[in-house]
C-alpha cells in the first residue's frame, strides 16, 4: 500500500483546482488534497498550520503571484509545483527550488514526470539520516542515504564530499554515490575526523591529499584537483599544517 501524501492547491480559478484534483485522484489517488484556496492569503495562512508534503501553486494571482508567495514561506518543509498558464516565470520558479513547473492545459505526462519527481523528494527527505558507527574492533561506518536505501562505507576510504546542487556526492577510490542529504549535513556527520571543509561545495578528507599547492589547490588520490577558497584556507593550513608534521617524524622513525 502505498503511503498517504497530503497536498494543498493555491490558485485563483476553481475550474483549475477541480480540473488538477480529478487529474490527481486518476493518477495519484495516494495524494490527499488537504485544502483548495482560491485567495492567496487564505492559502498562505493554511500553509502556516497545516503540516502538508506537496504544495500546487499557480504563479498568476490577484494582488500577489506564486512566486511572491513562496518568498513568504522560504523555509517551508514541502515541495512545490507550480501549475500554470505562464512560461515566463520557470527561470524564477527554478531559484526557489520549485520540483516542477506543469504549463496548462494540464498535461498527464507532464504532471505525472513533476509529481513522481516530488514524491522522491519526499521519500528521501524521510530517509534515516547519515549515521557514524564505532565499534572497537571495526572500522569507522558512515551511512549515506540516497535513491536505493542506505550504504555504509568506511569513513577513511572516503576521499570527498562535493555538493551537488542540493545533493551531495561522496568520492571514494573505486566509486561514488550521490546522496539526499545536503553538505552541511555531512560536516556535521564528520566533523570529529579526518575531514576539512576548503571550499563551500568541498570536504576533503586529509589523509587522501597527494599535494597541496600554494597556489590554493589540492591534488586528491584520485587526481582529482580541489580549489582552497579564501574563506577557508587558513582553518586548512592549521590542520594540514599539523598532520603534515606528524606524517614527517612518522616517516623519520621507519627509515
Amino acid at each position: 500500500m502505498l503511503p498517504e501524501i497530503t497536498c494543498i492547491i493555491i490558485d485563483d480559478e476553481q475550474k483549475a483546482i477541480d480540473l488538477l484534483e480529478r487529474r490527481l485522484s486518476i493518477l495519484f489517488p495516494n495524494i490527499k488534497v488537504k485544502g483548495k484556496y482560491t485567495e492567496w492569503d487564505r492559502g498562505l495562512e493554511a500553509l502556516g498550520t497545516q503540516r502538508i508534503d506537496l504544495l500546487f501553486l499557480d504563479v498568476s494571482m490577484p494582488e500577489k503571484t506564486g512566486i511572491d508567495l513562496l518568498k513568504l514561506i522560504p523555509n517551508g518543509n514541502f515541495q512545490v509545483i507550480f501549475i500554470t498558464a505562464h512560461s515566463e516565470f520557470a527561470l524564477d520558479a527554478i531559484k526557489l527550488s520549485a520540483v516542477g513547473y506543469v504549463l496548462k492545459p494540464i498535461d498527464d505526462y507532464e504532471l505525472s514526470f513533476a509529481v513522481n519527481k516530488a514524491l522522491e523528494k519526499i521519500k528521501n527527505s524521510n530517509a534515516p539520516a547519515p549515521v557514524v558507527n564505532q565499534n572497537s574492533s571495526n572500522p569507522l561506518k558512515i551511512g549515506i542515504p540516497n535513491t536505493k536505501g542506505v550504504d555504509y562505507l568506511n569513513i577513511d576510504d572516503i576521499l570527498y564530499f562535493e555538493s551537488v546542487n542540493k545533493y551531495t556526492k561522496v568520492v571514494t577510490k573505486s566509486f561514488s554515490i550521490i546522496s539526499s542529504y545536503n553538505l552541511a549535513e555531512f560536516k556535521k556527520i564528520v566533523n570529529q575526523q579526518h575531514f576539512q571543509q576548503v571550499h563551500r561545495s568541498y570536504i576533503v578528507n586529509v589523509n587522501h591529499i597527494k599535494r597541496y599547492e600554494t597556489l590554493g589547490i589540492l591534488l586528491m588520490e584520485d587526481n582529482m584537483q580541489i580549489p582552497v577558497s579564501k574563506n577557508f584556507k587558513a582553518d586548512f593550513i592549521s590542520v594540514f599544517g599539523k598532520i603534515s608534521r606528524t606524517a614527517g617524524i612518522k616517516g623519520k622513525e621507519n627509515e
